[in-house]
C-alpha cells in the first residue's frame, strides 16, 4: 500500500486547473518548452508598518499561469523557497532566489501570460501564521506576433504592480493591461529574472503534463537525479530504463450482475435525456454499442502515453466463439463470481511505458458507447447520420500500483467510481450506496478487475529517452500504411472526458447497430501496435459490417510532421549599424519673434496689394503669437460657408549668420501644397533690393518680391505674389467642410524655396495655418516670418578600426542646419455668402456614424412610379424612351434620330446649320419632282417607307428587351439588398466601422464575406476590435470567436434565422498617388485677367471604392456593402528631403523627439515609452523602429533603392505608438532625388580638376552650370554657353574645398530659356587636410571692431623664381593683401594678412594654403585667433 499512497499523493497534488473553454477548443499546436529562471527582487517592497507588525518575516514567490482575453487562471500555481527578509536592510535592498522553473504548452498567444506574486510571511504578535502580497509583476511569454514566443536570453526586468493578481479579473481591466489606468506601479521595485525557450525539455513532455509549472529540484517521476550539484533535474532530463508489463486474462465483474447493471444504467439514461431535453430517434429507448478498455500508465502527474483502447465482450459471447480450452479457462476464472456474467477482454496487453518507480501507475478505464437505434421497432435501418451514436459515458475505473520487486502474479482491484476525482477528470457513473457494509462488501459493490500480470526480461530498444525523442518527430507508420499513433502531449488526454480523443463523428461509422446490450465480434485489428512481437492487440476474426470505425486508431486532430534534419544556424550577436540620426524638427519651423514696427510699416509702404473681405474693407490682421481658441462648432455653424485662402508672398532677406562670401539668388520660386488642390509651382520671382535698408532695426527686410514677364522685364503692378484657393461647398463633398476646418487646426504648411536660376533648393519653411480659422469673424489674415531652413548631410565613410564591439563601425555621418533666409508671407481667409445647396448637403459626414445596417438599406415597393400628388418615395424612377438611355440602341434605330429625339450626342450633332443644310435639299429635290402628283406619289413612298422602319425598329426594341430583361431585373433586386455608405479616410488613419448583417432568411447560414478591395480588412482580433469600439465609444455587442477562418479563403460567420450580427471592419489606406511636384517654375500668367479660367485648382486625390459580398452557402448573396472612400488630406508632421546617388541605396536613420511632446500622443508608463511601429506608403521602402532600452532616443531606419537620374521618389513614413496602428502620432513627408554621382578625392585648399560630359538633345540649347557651392566649385564655361544638338562637350570643373572632410557638392546644367533642368550632377567629396607646416597665435578683441593687419614671411625653398596663390579656409574672418606674389629663388616675401572682427567670443582656426603656379598645395599655415 506505500507504493498506492506514493501515486496518490504525486496525483493530488499536481491537480491541474484546465484551461478556459473557449481557449482549449482552439485547434492545437506543437507544445513549446520554456525555461524561467527568477534572480532576484530589488526594491523596498515590505511596507514598514508589516515589518513592525510581524516578526519571523520571510518571502517568497508565487507564479501562476493567466488567460488575459478570458480573465482566467489556469495550471497550477508554483512556489518558490521561502527566504528571510533580512538582506532588504542592505544597500542595495536585494533578495536573491536564482530558482528555474519549467513549462511547456500549445497556447501560443499573446495573451497567455504568467503572474508573478511576492508574498511575505510571518507572525503575528498572537504567534499565528499571517500572510500578505506584496505586488505582483506579468511576465509575457510569447510576443505579439503569433508563433513567436519570446527568444531573449538576456536578463530581464520586471515592473511589480501594486495589489494582488486577483486585480486581473476585475472588468474594468482590459488588455493592455500594462497601460490601465487602474494598475499602479510600485516605485523602484523590480524583478531581475531570464525567460527562454528549452527544447531539452521536449523529450520529457511524455512526463509533464502541459501547462504544469514544475521546479527543476522537483523529483520527476521517470526521470534519473542530475549529475553534479546543481539538483536541476530538467535543465539536461536522463530518463530511468522502462520495463515492459504484461497483461493477461483480464476480466471485469459488475455488482449485482451484467445485466442488471446494464438495465439500471440504461433507465437511468433515458430519464436524464428526457429531463434535458435530448429528443431520441425512437423517444424512448438506447442500446449499448460497445464496451470499451482504456488502459495506460500514468507517472502521477499525467498519462505518460496516449491510452491503449480494447473492447470487452460478455463472456458468454467469447465461450460461443472461442476453442473449449478457452472456455474453460473463463470459467475457472470467473467460478468466483456466482453465476455473475463478467466482461471479458479477448487479448493480452503489453505496457512497454513502466518505470520502476512508486509513483507508475496502471490506469483501467471501462467507458460505454450508446445508440438510438432508427426505427421505433429496433428493427436495423440505416445509421450513418450522427444521430445514431447517441452518447459515451466513463463508468468505472481503477489504479493499480504494481510493487517493485513483483516479476508476475494475479491481481483483484475493485473498481471505483462516482465524483471522485480520476486521472481523465470527467464525471463517472455512480457507485451503490455502501453506507451500511463492511469494508469487505465494499471493495465487490462497485465491481472488480481480475488479471494476471508478468515482467518481461527484456527491454524493447524502442522504448527510452531516444525511442521517446523520435517520437515526438516523427510518426512511425503501421504495417498496414496508416501512421501509428505518437506519443502526444498529455494534457490533452487529461482535459478530455474520452481519454483517448474519440469523437461522437468518428463513431458514427456504421452502417448496422448491433444488437441490444450485446456485443457481436471484435472489430479489426489495433493500430496501436504495429512493433509488438506478438502481433495484433485482438485476435484476427471476420469483421461484420456495421461495426465502430475502429477505436484504436490515431483520431485526434493534431498530425505531426515528419522531422528534417537539423541545420546549425550562425548566432546573431547584438550589433547596431550606426548611422547618425536626423533629428526631427530641425528642419522646417516657424520664427518665433514677430516683425518689428519698421519692418511691418516697411512691408506698409512697398505697395503690396491690400487683402479685402466680400464686403470690400480691409481684412482683421491677428497677432501670429496669440493662441488660437478654436471652436469647432462655430466653424460649422457659420453662414458664411465659403473660404477664400489667400497667399501673398511678400519678401524674401538673407540671413545674417550666413556666409557673406556665397552669392545670394536673383530670382526664387516656391513649392507646396495646399488641402487637396494639386502640387503648386510658382513662377519665378525676381528679388528687388529695398531703398533704406541699412542698419536699422529692419535689416532682416532686405529684398522683395516681384514677378517677372516672359520677356525677363519686371511686372509693372504691385510687388509680391498672390495665390488664392476657393474652398466653397461646390468644392467640398457633403461632409467635409469638418475635415477642412480640422486640416487648418491642425496642419502645417510646409513650402520649399528654390532658387529661380539654378534651380536648386534653398530651404524649407513651415507655418501653422490655425491663424486663418475665422471662428465667425467675416475675414481674417496673419503675417509670418518664416526661417528658411537648408539641411546639408555629409557623405557616409566606412571606418577600418574596429572600435564598437569589435566588428568596426560607420563612422557617423554630419548633419548641418543652417537658416539661409527669412520669408515674409502673409496668410488670409475671407468669407464669401454661398447659394444653399441641395437637401441634405450640408449633413454630417457618413463616417461619423459606426454602425451601418442593412436591414431595408434600399428598396423597390413596386406600383406606380410617379404618384401625382402623394409623396414622393425616396427612390422614383420616370418611365424614358429606351433609345434616350441606350445610344447602342438608339444607333440600330433607324426613325428615332429622325425625330429628333435621339441620345444627347445625337442631339449635339444635328445643330442650327446642318438642319438648315437639310432642308435646304429637301426643297430643291421637292422641287426638281415637279407636280403636285409626283409630290403625292413620292409623300405615300415616304410614308410606306416609315412604316416598315418602324416596324423592323419594334422589332429591335423587342429583341433588346429580351436580351436586357434578366439584366435589369437582376439589377434591381442586387439594389433592393445593397447598402451605400461613405468614408472619409486620410492616409494610415484607419477609419473603423460595423456592419450590422441581419440574416433575412428563417433558416441558419453559414455566410461568406468576399472584400474586392486589400485596404478594406475584418477586424478578426477580439482585443482590437474592443480597442476599435472604446476609441469610438460604441456599446454594441463584442464577440469572442466570431469568424471561422480557412487559410486564405474568405472568412466564414454562422448566423441564426433572423439574426442581427455586428462585424467589425477597419479601412487603413497607406498608399498616395504621385506627390512629387516638377524642379521647374511654372510659367507667369495673369491673375488679373477674367479669361484665364478659376483662381482655384481642382482636386488630385481620386475617389476609391471597394465592395463587401455577404453569400450564403449556395453562393447567392444576402448583403451587398458599397463603400465611397474620399480621401482627404493628411497632417505632415516633418518634411525630409535627400539627394542622393543613382541606382544606390539610401540608408539613413531619423530618431523620434521625446513621446511627451508629440501632440496627442498616449500616455505611457511612467519611465516607460510606448511600442513604435513604423509603416510606409511605398511598398518598396523598408522602414523600422527597432526596439532599445529604456530611456534610449528611438530610431526609425530607412533603407531606399534610389533611381535613375533625375527621377524624384517621394513617400510618406508613418508613426504608431500602438499596437493595432489606429491613428499615427508622426507623419513625415520623404522626398529622393537621384543624382548621377562623381566622386572626387582632394586636398583642402588644392585645386582638382576634373570633366564631366555633356551630351546634347534634340535642339540646340543655351545652357549655364550652376552650383551649390560656388567658393569652392567652379566650371568651365562660368556663363552661359550653348549645347549643341546630339553633340558631345566637356564640361571642366574645378574643385577647392576649403575644409577637409566628405560631403556633397550639387551641380546643375540648366536651360536658361526655358528654366529646365537638362543634366544634375552630385559631386561626393572626400577631402583630406594638408600636412600643417607652421602654426601661429594671436588674441584680438571681439565684437564690431575694426580687426587687425598681420604679417607672416614665407621663404622661396627653390632655386628659381616661382608664383605663389594665396588662399584660406576662413575668407569671411581673414582676407590677404595680395591673392598672389613672386618671389625669387630663397628669398623671403612677407605676407600681408587683415583679420576681420568676430562677433562673438571664443577660438578660431583659420588655415592658410600657399599654392604654386598650378594651384597645388606647398605649404599650409595655421593661425589660432583668440577672440576676447
Amino acid at each position: 500500500m506505500g507504493s498506492m499512497d506514493d501515486w496518490h499523493r504525486a496525483f493530488t497534488q499536481n491537480a491541474l486547473v484546465p484551461p478556459h473553454p473557449q481557449r482549449a477548443r482552439q485547434l492545437g499546436k506543437e507544445s513549446t518548452a520554456f525555461q524561467c529562471v527568477l534572480k532576484w527582487l530589488d526594491g523596498p517592497l515590505i511596507k514598514q508598518g508589516i515589518l513592525d507588525m510581524l516578526s519571523e518575516l520571510e518571502c517568497h514567490l508565487r507564479v501562476s499561469l493567466f488567460d488575459v482575453t478570458y480573465k482566467h487562471f489556469f495550471g497550477r500555481t508554483w512556489k518558490t523557497m521561502v527566504k528571510s527578509t533580512n538582506q532588504l536592510s542592505r544597500q542595495p535592498p536585494r533578495i536573491i532566489f536564482n530558482e528555474p522553473f519549467y513549462f511547456h504548452t500549445t497556447l501560443n498567444h499573446p495573451n497567455v501570460v504568467a503572474v508573478v506574486e511576492v508574498v511575505a510571511e510571518g507572525r503575528k504578535r498572537d504567534g499565528t501564521l499571517q500572510v500578505l502580497s506584496c505586488g505582483f509583476g506579468i511576465i509575457r511569454i510569447f510576443g505579439n506576433k503569433p508563433e513567436s514566443p519570446t527568444s531573449a536570453a538576456q536578463d530581464k526586468r520586471l515592473r511589480l504592480y501594486h495589489g494582488t493578481p486577483r486585480a486581473l479579473l476585475h472588468p474594468l481591466l482590459q488588455d493592455p493591461i500594462e497601460q490601465s489606468k487602474h494598475m499602479t506601479l510600485m516605485e523602484n521595485c523590480s524583478l531581475q529574472y531570464t525567460l527562454k525557450p528549452h527544447p531539452p525539455l521536449e523529450p520529457a513532455f511524455h512526463l509533464l503534463p502541459e501547462n504544469l509549472l514544475v521546479s527543476g529540484l522537483q523529483q520527476i517521476p521517470g526521470l534519473l537525479p542530475p549529475h553534479g550539484d546543481t539538483g536541476d533535474v530538467l535543465r539536461k532530463p536522463r530518463f530511468q530504463k522502462p520495463t515492459t508489463r504484461h497483461l493477461d486474462d483480464l476480466f471485469f465483474t459488475l455488482y449485482p450482475s451484467l445485466e442488471k447493471f446494464e438495465e439500471e444504467l440504461l433507465e437511468l439514461l433515458i430519464s436524464d435525456h428526457f429531463r434535458e431535453g435530448v429528443s431520441l430517434l425512437d423517444g424512448s429507448t438506447l442500446e449499448v454499442l460497445e464496451r470499451r478498455l482504456h488502459v495506460c500508465v500514468h507517472n502521477g502527474l499525467g498519462f505518460v502515453n496516449r491510452p491503449q483502447v480494447a473492447v470487452l465482450v460478455p463472456e458468454m459471447d467469447v465461450a460461443l466463439t472461442r476453442s473449449a480450452s478457452f472456455s474453460r479457462r473463463v470459467s475457472s476464472s470467473s467460478k468466483n463470481s456466482s453465476g455473475n456474467q463478467a466482461l471479458v477482454l479477448r487479448s493480452h496487453l503489453r505496457l512497454p511505458e513502466m518505470v520502476c518507480h512508486p509513483a507508475f501507475a496502471i490506469v483501467f478505464q471501462l467507458e460505454y458507447a450508446f445508440s438510438s437505434p432508427s426505427g421505433a421497432d429496433g428493427s436495423a435501418g440505416s445509421s450513418t447520420s450522427l444521430s445514431n451514436l447517441a452518447c459515451m459515458h466513463m463508468v468505472r475505473w481503477a489504479v493499480w500500483n504494481p510493487e517493485l520487486e513483483a516479476a508476475s502474479g494475479k491481481v483483484t482491484l475493485p473498481l471505483q467510481g462516482g465524483i471522485q476525482h480520476n486521472p481523465s477528470h470527467c464525471l463517472v457513473y455512480k457507485v451503490p450506496s455502501a453506507s451500511m457494509s463492511s469494508e469487505e462488501v465494499k471493495q465487490v459493490e462497485s465491481g472488480t478487475i481480475q488479471f494476471q500480470f508478468s515482467l518481461s526480461s527484456d527491454t524493447p530498444p524502442e522504448h527510452g529517452p531516444k525511442a521517446e525523442r523520435r517520437s515526438f518527430r516523427k510518426t512511425p507508420a503501421s504495417p498496414s500504411g496508416t501512421p501509428a499513433p505518437a506519443a502526444q502531449d498529455l494534457a490533452a488526454i487529461q482535459d478530455s472526458p474520452v481519454g483517448p480523443g474519440l469523437s461522437l463523428s468518428q463513431l458514427a461509422a456504421s452502417p448496422q447497430p448491433p444488437a441490444p446490450r450485446s456485443s457481436s465480434k471484435p472489430p479489426p485489428q489495433s493500430l496501436d501496435r504495429p512493433q509488438s512481437p506478438q502481433g495484433p492487440l485482438l485476435q484476427a476474426e471476420p469483421v461484420l459490417e456495421g461495426r465502430v470505425s475502429h477505436l484504436e486508431a490515431d483520431l485526434s486532430q493534431t498530425s505531426l510532421v515528419l522531422g528534417t534534419p537539423a541545420v546549425d544556424h550562425l548566432q546573431e550577436l547584438p550589433f547596431t549599424p550606426l548611422h547618425v540620426p536626423i533629428v526631427v524638427g530641425a528642419q522646417t519651423r516657424s520664427s518665433r519673434r514677430q516683425l518689428s514696427r519698421a519692418a511691418m510699416a516697411l512691408l506698409q509702404s512697398s505697395g503690396f496689394p491690400e487683402i479685402l473681405d466680400a464686403s470690400q474693407q480691409p481684412v482683421e490682421a491677428v497677432n501670429p503669437s496669440d493662441p488660437v481658441r478654436f471652436n469647432p462648432q462655430k466653424e460649422e455653424s457659420d453662414c458664411r460657408r465659403g473660404n477664400e485662402i489667400v497667399l501673398q508672398f511678400l519678401a524674401f532677406s538673407r540671413a545674417a549668420q550666413d556666409c557673406p562670401g556665397a552669392p545670394w539668388p536673383q530670382t526664387v520660386y516656391f513649392t507646396f501644397q495646399f488641402y487637396r488642390f494639386p502640387p503648386e509651382t510658382t513662377p519665378r520671382l525676381q528679388l528687388v533690393k529695398l531703398d533704406g535698408t541699412g542698419k536699422s532695426s529692419s535689416a532682416s527686410l532686405s529684398h522683395v518680391l516681384v514677378p517677372i514677364n516672359k520677356d525677363g522685364s519686371f511686372e509693372a503692378g504691385s510687388p509680391g505674389f498672390q495665390l488664392r484657393y476657393m474652398v466653397d461647398p461646390g468644392f467640398l463633398k457633403p461632409g467635409e467642410q469638418r475635415w477642412f476646418t480640422h486640416y487648418l487646426a491642425a496642419q502645417t504648411l510646409h513650402v520649399d524655396i528654390w532658387d529661380g536660376d539654378s534651380l536648386l533648393l534653398i530651404g524649407s519653411a513651415g507655418v501653422q495655418m490655425k491663424h486663418l480659422l475665422r471662428q465667425g469673424r467675416p475675414a481674417v489674415q496673419v503675417s509670418h516670418e518664416l526661417e528658411v531652413m537648408a539641411t546639408e548631410y555629409e557623405q557616409e565613410t566606412m571606418v577600418v578600426s574596429g572600435d564598437v564591439a569589435g566588428f568596426g563601425s560607420i563612422k557617423p555621418i554630419g548633419v548641418h542646419t543652417v537658416v539661409k533666409g527669412r520669408l515674409h508671407l502673409t496668410l488670409a481667409n475671407v468669407g464669401h455668402m454661398c447659394e444653399p445647396r441641395a437637401r441634405g448637403s450640408c449633413s454630417l459626414p457618413p463616417s461619423r456614424s459606426r454602425v451601418i445596417s442593412n436591414d431595408g438599406a434600399s428598396f423597390f415597393s413596386g406600383g406606380s412610379l410617379l404618384i401625382p400628388g402623394g409623396p414622393r418615395r425616396k427612390r422614383v424612377v420616370q418611365a424614358q424612351k429606351l433609345a434616350d438611355v441606350d445610344s447602342e440602341l438608339a444607333a440600330m434605330l433607324l426613325t428615332h434620330t429622325r425625330a429628333g429625339q435621339g441620345p444627347q450626342a445625337a442631339g449635339q450633332e444635328a445643330d442650327a446649320v446642318h438642319r438648315r443644310k437639310l432642308e435646304r435639299m429637301r426643297l430643291v429635290r421637292l422641287q426638281e419632282s415637279g407636280g403636285d402628283s409626283g409630290s403625292r406619289r413620292i409623300s405615300l413612298l415616304a410614308q410606306q417607307s416609315v412604316r416598315a422602319q418602324h416596324s423592323r425598329d419594334l422589332q429591335v426594341i423587342d429583341a433588346y428587351r429580351e436580351r436586357t430583361k434578366t439584366e435589369s431585373i437582376t439589377s434591381v433586386l442586387s439594389q433592393a439588398i445593397t447598402t451605400h455608405h461613405t468614408l472619409y479616410a486620410t492616409l494610415g488613419t484607419a477609419e473603423f466601422f460595423e456592419f450590422a448583417l441581419k440574416n433575412p432568411h428563417n433558416t441558419q447560414h453559414t455566410v461568406a464575406i468576399e472584400i474586392d478591395s486589400p485596404e478594406l480588412s475584418i477586424i478578426l482580433d477580439c482585443q482590437e476590435w474592443r480597442h476599435f469600439k472604446e476609441a469610438a465609444g460604441l456599446h454594441t455587442p463584442l464577440e469572442e470567436d466570431m469568424f471561422h477562418l480557412r487559410g486564405s479563403l474568405a472568412p466564414q460567420l454562422y448566423l441564426r434565422p433572423r439574426e442581427t450580427a455586428h462585424i467589425p471592419f477597419k479601412y487603413q489606406s497607406f498608399s498616395v498617388g504621385p506627390l512629387a511636384p516638377p524642379q521647374t517654375p511654372a510659367e507667369m500668367s495673369s491673375e488679373k485677367d477674367p479669361e484665364s479660367g478659376p483662381l482655384w485648382k481642382h482636386s488630385t486625390m481620386p475617389t476609391k471604392h471597394a465592395k463587401v459580398l455577404f453569400r450564403v452557402e449556395s453562393g447567392r448573396p444576402i448583403a451587398v456593402l458599397c463603400l465611397t472612400v474620399e480621401p482627404q488630406p493628411h497632417v505632415v508632421d516633418q518634411v525630409f528631403r535627400f539627394y542622393h546617388p543613382e541606382l544606390t541605396f539610401l540608408k539613413k536613420a531619423i530618431r523620434l523627439p521625446p513621446w511627451h511632446t508629440l501632440p496627442g500622443a498616449p500616455v505611457g508608463m511612467p519611465g516607460e515609452d510606448p511600442p513604435v511601429h513604423v509603416r510606409c506608403s511605398d511598398p518598396n521602402v523598408i522602414c523600422e523602429a527597432q526596439n532599445v532600452g529604456p530611456g534610449e532616443p528611438r530610431d526609425v531606419f530607412l533603407k531606399v533603392a534610389s533611381g535613375p537620374s533625375p527621377e524624384i521618389k517621394d513617400f510618406f513614413v508613418i508613426i504608431y505608438a500602438d499596437r493595432w496602428l489606429a491613428e499615427p502620432v508622426q507623419t513625415w513627408q520623404v522626398c529622393l532625388h537621384s543624382l548621377k554621382r562623381v566622386d572626387v578625392s582632394c586636398v583642402a585648399g588644392q585645386l582638382t580638376r576634373l570633366s564631366l560630359v555633356l551630351r546634347g538633345t534634340q535642339t540646340v540649347r543655351k545652357v549655364r552650370a550652376f552650383t551649390s557651392h560656388p567658393q569652392e566649385l567652379k566650371t568651365d564655361p562660368a556663363g552661359v554657353f550653348m549645347l549643341p544638338p546630339h553633340g558631345v562637350q566637356d564640361l571642366h570643373v574645378g574643385v577647392r574645398p576649403r575644409r577637409a572632410g566628405s560631403r556633397f557638392v550639387h551641380l546643375n546644367l540648366v536651360d536658361m530659356d526655358y528654366h529646365q533642368l537638362v543634366a544634375s550632377w552630385l559631386v561626393c567629396l572626400s577631402c583630406r587636410q594638408p600636412l600643417i607646416s607652421k602654426a601661429f597665435e594671436i588674441t584680438m578683441a571681439a565684437g564690431e571692431g575694426k580687426g587687425a593687419s598681420k604679417r607672416i614671411t614665407y621663404t622661396n625653398p627653390y632655386p628659381s623664381q616661382r608664383t605663389y596663390r594665396l588662399h584660406t579656409d576662413r575668407p569671411d574672418l581673414l582676407q590677404f593683401k595680395e591673392n598672389s606674389f613672386q618671389v625669387a629663388g630663397g628669398e623671403t616675401y612677407t605676407i600681408g594678412l587683415r583679420f576681420g572682427p568676430s562677433g562673438s567670443t571664443g577660438q578660431e582656426e583659420i588655415l592658410i594654403y600657399i599654392n604654386d603656379h598650378e594651384d597645388k598645395n606647398e605649404e599650409a599655415f595655421c593661425v589660432k585667433v583668440l577672440y576676447q
